[in-house]
């Protein structure tokens, strides 16, 4: 697939996770996708494989952590390579904490679906917004 294609593929992925299409979503990657969210102590950090994994951390996103996106991202990409660039805010949901995150998307498109997501995020910010307040418990 060419370039402009597979920039296209990203720009519909992002379009059915910002719609909450998850048929859409899915029809859109691979069955062995692997997405990687770095970083501990927030929820969604880990390495999500398959659909199953994809349709797990959506939907615990979803449940723990709010977030807009106040500027479209910018998409770069070379062969089977997109690169999402932007930046989120929004909070944890658990805590009530706000973060702002600076991220890039790092994802693979091959034959037509996207096959891996590697994220590079702030994890600082994420992790902080994700701790709990533990100064006014007893």
């Amino acid at each position: 697939m060419s370039t402009e294609q597979n920039v296209q593929i990203v720009k519909d992925f992002f379009a059915a996770m910002g719609s909450a299409d998850k048929q859409g979503l899915l029809a859109l990657v691979a069955e062995d996708v692997e997405w990687i969210i770095p970083g501990k102590d927030w929820p969604l950090a880990g390495t999500h494989r398959g659909h199953a994994g994809l349709a797990k951390v959506l939907q615990k996103a979803s449940a723990e952590v709010e977030t807009t996106y106040p500027e479209p991202p910018e998409f770069v990409a070379q062969g089977d390579r997109v690169l999402v660039i932007g930046v989120a805010t929004g909070k944890i949901k658990a805590t009530n904490r706000a973060f702002k995150d600076n991220w890039v998307f790092a994802i693979t498109v091959q034959n037509g679906k996207v096959t891996k997501i590697r994220e590079y995020i702030d994890t600082q910010a994420l992790a902080r917004a994700s701790q709990m307040d533990t100064s006014a418990q007893p």
